[in-house]
């Protein structure tokens, strides 16, 4: 390029060739614009020559686009080329034409248009390599959809050059028909949002929908499923109690500390001084129970536990820790129901302290301690339901010598057999009775050898007659029974005791020189109260006197003829017992 400045006579290369009546006319060139750049025209723009535009006689010439007149030299040969095309008509099948209101060619404005310095570029770039915010984007390689076999493919016509469009505001680009390829999808000129993802030609909207519908019901057959399946496992479990182990809840370890005088503090206390008895001798065995009286060996329980080992039978002590040993008895007593035993040879013996049973009160709480049925160190609790209670127990012999009669303590703690001898304790753990007979529902009573169960009737020795019969049993070997010096009428069915009026062996019923005798009974007298308590029988008579000591002083209210009614003092007297 020679940037517009004439060098000499050069061929018009760069012009289109014209008709041949017109080759040696050319349109006026305009001016170069104040800013040095030429403009371009569209080759379409280009004026038809016509007669109008032959120049006027006398004129000066036209000047060269190099800016050197056309006589400035020798005529230039003319390039021949191809025949001139006319110019196509507008219209919509020729976008080239120029627009409506466009000059006319031929015509002066038409002439003094610049004229391009090169060939038109379909890219449009501005010359000399400047920028131009105007010129378009290149346009976008599409495929040519491939025809179905004879289908008539029309021409691709070439793209006309027009003027640059007028600057628009960016428009988003449009959505691309389904069915395109994905490359109509990309656009490589747009922001990075304006991006949409590749897709395949499959993917259609209808294809979409049923995409959506068909994981929908996907995820509500799996809803299905697992709820099933959820209940299925639940109901398994529930019915087999789970799928693993068992662990239940359970509370953790506290102290071993009982209050002292709560039932287990009673028992902690006690137990170690209770022991279990094992009697064998002359045909027959039994069980009972005992407990400790001192550290020597000594241990207390009931006359008809040790009875069947007779004088040469065997008693075994168990203690609570297990431990045993043997025993020898050291006397018995069967009106007081009362035994010694000792055991040898064995230390760190614990005595069960004593209480004092005229301080019970009805109501008090007491805790039984035995060995039912063999059971050994099994206890009981209950209240003391009634004091000098007057009972009789024994009698099988048939000569009364085995009778019992003790003003026994009542008491609604479970007593059983294997209970007797056992100590009944109040709160302190202090013994205040011996247990030693039950009341039975079938025949009214029994002892330890019976089968009969308790029925919340137990009865026990009171411990201030037990501690003078065993203090006596264990310095003597024998206790000795508070007597009055009478014989009394035992079928008399009457209210109250009635003195007899001949002994079973014809001797006097009153005893001479007796404690009655100098008191001034006599004979036929019914005794109605002892120290103001009312008696109703005999057997009443003989628990009040013996839960005495001999040498007490008693007062006895008696009638005579049916109704004089005299109180006498006397003062007991002694019997050894056997």
């Amino acid at each position: 390029m020679d940037d517009g400045k004439s060098t000499g006579p050069k061929p018009k290369w760069w012009s289109r060739p014209t008709r041949p009546d017109a080759a040696t006319e050319q349109p006026p060139v305009a001016p170069a614009p104040t800013d040095g750049h030429p403009t371009m025209t569209p080759a379409s723009a280009e004026p038809a020559p016509s007669a109008d535009a032959a120049p006027a006689p006398g004129a000066a010439p036209a000047p060269d686009v190099a800016g050197v007149p056309a006589d400035a030299g020798p005529e230039p040969a003319v390039v021949p080329g191809p025949r001139a095309v006319p110019e196509p008509a507008p219209g919509p099948e020729h976008p080239s034409a120029p627009p409506a209101g466009a000059p006319a060619a031929g015509s002066p404005r038409a002439a003094t248009r610049p004229q391009p310095l090169h060939q038109p570029d379909e890219y449009r770039t501005p010359p000399y390599g400047e920028p131009g915010p105007w010129a378009p984007a290149p346009p976008v390689q599409r495929p040519v959809p491939t025809p179905a076999h004879g289908t008539t493919v029309p021409p691709v016509q070439p793209p006309a050059y027009a003027a640059p469009p007028p600057q628009q505001p960016h428009q988003p680009h449009p959505q691309p028909h389904p069915g395109s390829s994905q490359w109509m999808q990309y656009d490589p000129w747009s922001s990075p949002g304006d991006r949409r993802p590749f897709t395949s030609p499959g993917d259609r909207p209808g294809e979409k929908k049923r995409g959506r519908r068909l994981g929908v019901v996907a995820a509500l057959l799996f809803a299905l499923l697992t709820g099933v399946l959820g209940g299925a496992v639940g109901a398994y479990i529930e019915r087999n109690g789970g799928l693993t182990t068992v662990e239940l809840p359970q509370a953790g370890r506290e102290d071993d500390g009982r209050a002292p005088d709560s039932v287990a503090g009673i028992a902690a206390s006690a137990l170690p001084s209770v022991v279990t008895l094992h009697v064998s001798g002359s045909g027959e065995q039994g069980t009972g129970t005992g407990f400790v009286l001192d550290e020597r060996g000594h241990i207390l329980t009931n006359h008809h536990v040790v009875d069947p080992a007779g004088t040469s039978g065997d008693i075994t002590v168990t203690f609570s820790g297990g431990e045993t040993a043997r025993a020898e008895l050291v006397g018995k007593d069967s009106g007081y129901d009362l035994a010694v035993v000792r055991v040898t040879g064995v230390s760190h013996l614990t005595p069960l302290p004593l209480g004092n049973s005229d301080n019970v009160r009805v109501g008090d709480p007491v805790v039984a301690i035995g060995a039912p049925f063999d059971l050994q160190n099994t206890v009981t609790s209950g209240i003391i339901s009634a004091k000098e209670r007057p009972i009789t127990a024994g009698g099988e012999k048939g000569d009364g010598s085995d009778i019992s009669y003790v003003d026994a303590l009542q008491t609604d703690a479970p007593i059983n057999p294997g209970n007797s001898g056992g100590p009944l304790v109040d709160s302190k753990a202090r013994v205040i009775g011996i247990n030693s007979a039950i009341r039975a529902a079938d025949n009214g009573s029994a002892l330890d050898g019976g089968q009969s169960g308790s029925i919340g009737l137990g009865f026990a020795i009171p411990v201030n007659q037990a501690k003078r019969v065993a203090e006596e049993l264990i310095n003597t070997g024998k206790a000795d029974h508070p007597v009055i010096g009478v014989s009394l009428d035992m079928k008399y069915t009457g209210d109250g005791a009635r003195v007899g009026d001949k002994a079973q062996d014809g001797s006097p019923s009153v005893t001479a020189d007796g404690p009655a005798a100098k008191a001034g009974v006599r004979p036929g007298d019914v005794i109605t109260k002892v120290d103001g308590q009312r008696v109703h029988s005999g057997e009443e008579l003989i628990v009040k006197i013996r839960a005495h000591r001999p040498g007490d002083r008693l007062k006895l209210t008696l009638e005579r003829g049916g109704s004089e009614q005299r109180t006498l003092t006397l003062t007991l007297g002694s019997s050894a017992g056997d």
